[in-house]
C-alpha cells in the first residue's frame, strides 16, 4: 500500500507522520490495538526505512505534555534528542529504530502482566 498526503491546504514542515499512518493501517489490519500509549515521529520510506525528522524537542514536549512517556524516534534523530536538557528526558523512555520492523516490534509487543 502506498499513501501519499500532497501539501494541499494545511501547512506542514515534512512527512513526519509516516511511521504514525503506517503503523495505524496496521493496526486496522491486523484489528489490533497497540500494547501500550506512545507517541512517535519519523519519515518513512517505501522499503521501510526511517529517516530522522526535524523538530525532536517540540515534539517530546509535546509528548510530555500529552501524558505520553515512551517515544519512538528515528535513528537518525538520536543527536537531537541527546542534546535535550536532562529536565525533559527525565521520566522518558526513548527507543530508536531504523526500519518499520522494529516499530511494529515495539507497538504491538505484548506486555509482561503486572
Amino acid at each position: 500500500m502506498h499513501l501519499h498526503v500532497p501539501e494541499g491546504a494545511t501547512p506542514k514542515d515534512g512527512p513526519s507522520a509516516g511511521i504514525t499512518m503506517a503503523t495505524a493501517l496496521l493496526s486496522l489490519a491486523r484489528g489490533q490495538q497497540p500494547s501500550r500509549p506512545l507517541a512517535m515521529t519519523g519519515e518513512l520510506t517505501l522499503t521501510g526505512l526511517v529517516l530522522p525528522v526535524g523538530g525532536i524537542r517540540e515534539k517530546v514536549i509535546a509528548a510530555r505534555r500529552a501524558g505520553l512517556f515512551e517515544i519512538i524516534l528515528p535513528e537518525g534523530s538520536r543527536g537531537d534528542a541527546e542534546e535535550l536538557p536532562d529536565h525533559i528526558k527525565e521520566g522518558l523512555t526513548l527507543h530508536f529504530v531504523e526500519y518499520l520492523r522494529q516499530v511494529v516490534d515495539l507497538v504491538f509487543a505484548p506486555q509482561p502482566a503486572s
